[in-house]
């Protein structure tokens, strides 16, 4: 019982109402849960292609019919683009909203072989649709780590380029694409290309963050960070308001992982109190725990959990995330404690609950995630949780980060703050975030494309001042626009 309540903590601090769903989780051993995640996906697949499908992607919203190719090698791959008019491609479906749907879809899940790996200089080639998950098993043993990584470990490496994915190191290290040294990918007229930041910068670039809209990723060579343990120093440190919250940003900016979970729905002078947890890479010497000590790069087996269905809608409403915010805030009695985790616990919580989108019910959630520039961050940030805390509208989920600037033409990220809430789909729900948007644009923020599902084209247009730039080169690459989604054509990138 001891571990259970250890990994729901880690959970919760990754934004999932912990005690709240614990008695509905059902144990699943580790290994089952991963072969299991492949085995389904590629069963999926499969039978997918020959009949349409309903597929979704992580937020469960939009649902679609959609007919999904798989392929194992370039051919298959070269053929399929020959006979489809337009498609788009998909890894695990780590996406939040319709990025990666289309009435066509080609999935990366079976093209899925490590390459090389030196474990001297820490450079590993694999194909993109390798797990996060997968590299982690081959790498971590022989110590070395992703140097960005997102709180998913289950997305592929091809989805983390499509996406330009970060995290917790995003204000030290940048995105996925900063420790990519080289890539290929097929383009629409199927033929296969080399690039890097040093060649083709443009095709790079333009690939990084571009949401799959130049052409199909086979495999990228990408540059490991080493380490001498499995695991994390830990600070957790209770902030009572927002302000107070931010200046242990500030005081935290030196450590290379930071990010904070917010209560969004008090008010007055604890408005935005929350929890801030800061780590670094232990070193040996850090280590606690005999077993940490006898095996410091490898990291006790996962506590896998399940929840079984669908939760139902009135589940989840303010007075269930009142109090799971109460008794997440206050479950800690120091100010600071201090801890040593694997990396699972420190990275990747929520992932030990398989399916947990189903607390949101059938009809699925979107995650609306913005940033704000940081010399604006405090006042815009005040403005979105009163309006939270007026319409009543709080997360479980209310993850704050600090950012620096990204490269690419299409970057999310800027000097500032984001947050990240989850919100049920409800009838009333789009018309609330319409009004967020207002606040966004007003205070010069922008919305995440990996996490949106219902951004307008005006919206996208006036936050992301590089657009133009990004569909210039875009459509010189994207002949006839052979690559496009859902998103691309709701935003007007295709």
């Amino acid at each position: 019982m001891t571990n259970l309540n250890k990994y729901l903590t880690s959970a919760v601090a990754g934004g999932l109402m912990g005690a709240a769903v614990a008695l509905l989780l059902a144990p699943r051993s580790g290994k089952e849960s991963r072969t299991q995640l492949r085995e389904k996906g590629l069963a999926f697949m499969a039978r997918s292609a020959a009949q349409k499908v309903k597929v979704s992607n992580w937020g469960n919203y939009p649902k679609i019919e959609a007919k999904i190719h798989y392929f194992d090698d370039v051919e298959q791959l070269r053929h399929l683009l020959n006979q489809l008019p337009t498609v788009i491609a998909r890894g695990n479906g780590g996406c939040y909203g319709d990025s990666a749907l289309a009435p066509q879809i080609i999935s990366t899940l079976h093209y899925n072989k490590f390459l090389s790996f030196d474990d001297e200089q820490g450079i590993i080639r694999c194909q993109a649709g390798v797990l996060l998950s997968e590299l982690l098993e081959i790498i971590v043993p022989r110590g070395w780590f992703l140097p960005v990584t997102p709180g998913t470990k289950l997305i592929t490496v091809g989805g983390a380029i499509a996406s330009d994915v970060h995290g917790k190191s995003q204000h030290k290290a940048g995105n996925f694409s900063d420790h990519l040294l080289e890539m290929e990918l097929m383009l629409a007229d199927g033929q296969v290309v080399k690039c890097s930041a040093k060649s083709d910068e443009t095709l790079f670039w333009t690939t990084c963050g571009g949401m799959g809209l130049t052409g199909v990723i086979l495999n990228a060579t990408m540059k490991l960070i080493p380490i001498e343990t499995a695991y994390f120093c830990q600070d957790t440190i209770k902030a009572k308001n927002l302000d107070h919250l931010m200046d242990l940003f500030e005081e935290s900016e030196p450590w290379p992982y930071s990010v904070a979970w917010i209560d969004c729905l008090t008010k007055g002078n604890s408005m935005g109190r929350g929890v801030l947890m800061r780590g670094d890479h232990a070193k040996f010497k850090d280590l606690e725990t005999e077993r940490q000590r006898q095996n410091p790069l490898v990291p006790p087996t996962e506590l896998r959990l399940l929840v079984p269905f669908n939760f139902p809608e009135f589940a989840l409403n303010s007075l269930t995330v009142k109090a799971f915010n109460f008794l997440y805030y206050h479950k800690q009695i120091q100010d600071v404690v201090k801890s040593v985790v694997d990396y699972n616990s420190f990275f990747y919580p929520l992932d030990i609950i398989y399916k947990w989108n189903r607390i949101y019910g059938q009809r699925g959630f979107t995650q609306y995630q913005f940033i704000l520039p940081k010399e604006k961050s405090r006042a815009g940030m005040k403005v979105i949780l009163q309006k939270i805390v007026e319409r009543g509208m709080g997360s479980f989920l209310a993850v704050l980060k600090l950012y620096g600037d990204q490269h690419g033409t299409l970057p999310f990220a800027m000097k500032g703050y984001s947050l990240a809430l989850d919100f049920p789909i409800r009838d009333e729900l789009f018309d609330f975030l319409d009004e967020l948007d207002k606040i966004v644009l007003s205070y010069g923020g922008r919305l995440y494309l990996t996490k949106d599902a219902r951004m307008s084209k005006e919206m996208f247009r006036q936050t992301y001042p590089d657009a133009n730039k990004f569909i210039t080169n875009m459509k010189k690459i994207n002949q006839n626009n052979k690559f496009r989604s859902l998103q691309s054509d709701r935003i007007g990138l295709t």
